[in-house]
């Protein structure tokens, strides 16, 4: 029997997505609203996570707060589904205000 037993926590990056529509995106919207949802399942193959998503008005479509391993998946994710021709997205990395907070220190 082992000694101790070795958890490992891995702490998944923050990002903030901010996507807008193309016209073909906004004609799939509007016959199959449900499309949101099923691309929010594809994106896990890339190792992304939405935590929080939210539709907007302004400049931008969609709000939406993942979670993911490194930003080489965050990139992935962005060419694979703008590679569609149905959405354009802007990808930032955020971190907490807490976060920033120590690393000035």
């Amino acid at each position: 029997m082992p000694l101790f037993n070795v958890i490992l926590v891995y702490t998944l990056a923050k990002y903030i997505l901010l996507s807008t529509l193309t016209p073909d995106g906004q004609k799939t919207l509007k016959s199959k609203p449900e499309r949101i949802k099923e691309v929010n399942k594809e994106i896990e193959a890339y190792g992304v996570k939405v935590v929080e998503q939210y539709a907007v008005l302004g400049p931008y479509d969609f709000v939406n707060i993942v979670e993911a391993p490194d930003n080489d998946s965050v990139f992935k994710m962005s060419v694979e589904l703008g590679s569609r021709g149905t959405i354009k997205i802007l990808s930032m990395p955020a971190v907490t205000i807490d976060h920033l907070i120590e690393k000035l220190k």
